[in-house]
């Protein structure tokens, strides 16, 4: 030992009578004692662990000889052999031997044995020992702890108070794909094998500060033995101390829970895929509108699944025409929705709402409507992008957007394929994949049936629309004696039509019929029953009868009709005596507006509606002076779910409580002000103002 080298351990002055020091190594765990003996025998040094394992004090062994103080007679002879040749030939001895302790007892005690020489050539023995029991224990330890940490799953490293490693397990290498000599003696930041070196580095030098362990630390990366592969580690930090409080470093558990961040990771992907579904059966088809549905169809999509969305429909099954039986030739679509869930310049490279493009056979778009099956490009390159893009132009827009993934998906309603729900990722890093298309496919088959539904509705709704308008007149707008205005409202809130009507009819001597009715019901059946009751009406109308005699026989015409019930108001106005004879079968009353009173509804026998069969119907005559209004109208202009019906008739007569100008304003006003998006039902208004005779 070289001068200045030796130290005192803490709390030790050197001295005789100071306490004794805490533990700072091993050896003082073990307590190892060292005894000299000259070469008789006889002990000439002895150690205070010497007196701590035999039981003696310093002066109570010194000077005695070592056998007969330590040794039982029966071990005496073995024992002295051993000791003539350690002496004699050098060879050291190691093992365990039964020995005498001061109060009688027998402890096993494990012995190193060696030979001794001073600089004038006499010879000693030296003899180094430690408890056995105890000895061994450590010796467990040790092994236990080597084996736990070379065996165990769980990556372990010791690193120093400069965060240099000084251990890593080879579960550890296998974790991190590095080699534990590439490891050791290498800082933390030398070795990227761990995520985010900063936070573990910053994590490592609080546990170092404080003795505090920060535990199970989740990390994720992308470790250099798997690039491509997400995983995910759990980090916990331990300071380590000596015996006497030394810190000697940190050592960091690593443990891969790549499967569990994988699980949970598809476990939160199929709940917001379910969510998504969900709520697609809540927000998808909400009208029996084509163009509407898609936006909510694309609107879904965007949430959750892609970056930008696209719907467009076949325009032959738009139209509702037989689709012709798929080849490889182009289609000609028609682009419905567009959406984007951020500004990007993808939005530029797609067909615009309402745009008709046609694709040639190889686009992917028009495969996907002919084979009837999903197409997935997972990584796109530059030569897919003209096989996904109308054009040259949009290729290169959609390169710039940095779209990376597309996935087209067939819309299938009965078996029969709409169109196609285009989606894209440009944002989104990770491609579109089995699960995507199995989603995609779930929301384009919901929204197909929605979109089928619709078409088909708006076809019918189109030709009801059609044969409505065509049996509603074509009057001019003034007869003699009257200034006449009319409208016809289809149901804004369902797109349907329904059997009201009105009707001006010219008779002999300037007379004219006014007729506004209503068929129960909707559709092109409501239509046509419409047309057949107003054509019996001009028929009855010519013969000049009583109204109430017109609405018999209408009665008895419309009880041939299944199923039907039918309002109607049937008026004759003469300009010659300003008389105008009302009958009512059933209908809303009719409001009046004279010159300086108050509007009110005409008090007219209400009567029962036509259909119900064996009802009279009465006449009521009305005086109309030069400017007085009649103003004849279906219920849908005036009913609501919410709303009581006096209230709205109320409300109808404080329209007209004002003066209006023209006849035609004040059927603008009249449905815009009564009006409603949540009405269900069609509206025949017609407004008549007498002008004295001709």
């Amino acid at each position: 030992m070289t001068a200045g080298s030796f130290r005192p351990a803490d709390g030790e002055d050197g001295g005789f009578g100071a306490e004794p020091p805490r533990p700072t190594g091993l050896l003082d765990v073990l307590s190892v004692a060292a005894v000299v003996l000259d070469s008789d025998g006889r002990i000439v040094f002895w150690t205070p662990q010497a007196g701590e394992l035999f039981g003696y004090r310093a002066d109570e062994a010194l000077g005695k000889y070592a056998a007969r103080l330590f040794i039982h007679p029966e071990h005496l002879q073995a024992v002295m052999s051993l000791f003539a040749e350690v002496l004699e030939t050098g060879r050291s001895w190691a093992g365990a031997f039964p020995v005498r302790h001061k109060d009688g007892s027998t402890r096993l005690t494990e012995f190193r044995n060696m030979r001794l020489t001073d600089d004038v050539g006499d010879v000693y023995a030296l003899g180094i020992a430690a408890d056995h029991a105890l000895l061994e224990r450590v010796e467990t330890d040790l092994a236990l702890c080597e084996r736990l940490i070379n065996q165990s799953p769980i990556g372990l490293a010791l690193m120093d108070p400069e965060l240099r490693y000084r251990l890593v397990n080879p579960a550890l290498e296998r974790i991190d794909g590095i080699p534990a000599e590439d490891h050791i003696g290498r800082h933390l930041r030398e070795t990227p094998a761990l995520p985010d070196v900063d936070t573990v580095e910053s994590a490592l030098r609080q546990v170092l500060t404080t003795g505090t362990p920060l535990l199970d630390q989740y990390h994720v990366g992308r470790p250099p033995a798997d690039p491509d592969q997400e995983h995910a580690w759990s980090l916990s930090f331990y300071r380590l101390e000596d015996p006497g409080g030394r810190v000697l470093g940190a050592a960091t558990s690593v443990v891969d829970v790549t499967e569990r961040h994988r699980a949970a990771g598809e476990a939160d992907r199929a709940r917001r895929r379910l969510a998504l579904i969900a709520d697609a059966s809540a927000k998808v088809g909400t009208s029996l509108e084509v163009d509407q549905t898609a936006r909510e169809l694309a609107d879904i999509a965007t949430a959750e699944l892609a970056d930008v969305a696209a719907v467009d429909i076949l325009d032959a099954a738009l139209a509702c025409r037989r689709a012709r039986k798929p080849d490889n030739g182009p289609e000609l679509f028609r682009a419905l929705a567009l959406k984007a869930a951020h500004p990007t310049v993808a939005l530029n490279a797609a067909d615009a709402p309402g745009d008709l493009a046609a694709y040639d056979g190889d686009r992917l778009v028009t495969l996907c409507v002919h084979t009837a099956r999903p197409v997935l490009v997972a990584r796109v390159g530059r030569h897919d992008l003209p096989r996904i893009a109308r054009d040259a132009e949009a290729s290169a827009l959609l390169a710039r957007a940095g779209v990376h993934s597309y996935l087209a998906v067939p819309l299938i309603a009965h078996g029969e394929v709409l169109g196609v729900l285009d989606l894209k990722r440009t944002r989104n890093p990770v491609p579109f994949d089995q699960d995507d298309v199995l989603l995609a496919c779930e929301l384009a088959g919901r929204a197909a049936v929605a979109i089928d539904n619709a078409r088909w509705f708006q076809s019918v709704r189109n030709t009801s629309l059609t044969l409505q308008r065509s049996l509603l007149p074509d009057h001019p707008p003034h007869h003699p004696g009257l200034e006449l205005a009319s409208r016809y409202q289809p149901a804004q809130a369902t797109s349907e039509v329904g059997g009201d009507w009105y009707d001006v009819i010219p008779l002999a001597d300037d007379k004219t019929v006014l007729v506004v009715g209503d068929v129960m019901g909707n559709g092109i059946d409501a239509a046509a029953t419409m047309g057949r009751l107003r054509t019996a009406t001009c028929a009855y109308a010519d013969l000049d009868l009583e109204p109430g005699e017109v609405l018999q026989h209408l009665d008895k015409i419309t009880c041939d009709l299944e199923h039907y019930i039918v309002t109607c108001v049937y008026a004759v106005y003469d300009p010659a005596t300003g008389a105008c004879r009302i009958a009512n079968a059933g209908h809303m009353p009719p409001a009046l507006v004279r010159r300086g009173e108050a509007p009110a509804l005409l008090d007219l026998p209400a009567g029962a509606p036509l259909g119900v069969g064996g009802v009279a119907f009465g006449t009521t005559t009305v005086d109309l002076g030069p400017g007085d209004l009649l103003v004849l109208y279906t219920d849908g202009l005036v009913e609501t779910r919410h709303h009581p019906i006096d209230d709205r008739l109320d409300v109808l007569l404080g329209f007209l409580t004002e003066p209006h100008g023209s006849l035609e304003e004040t059927c603008d006003l009249l449905l815009h002000g009564l009006r409603h998006p949540d009405d269900h039902d069609d509206v025949a208004l017609l407004v008549a103002r007498a002008q004295g005779p001709p």
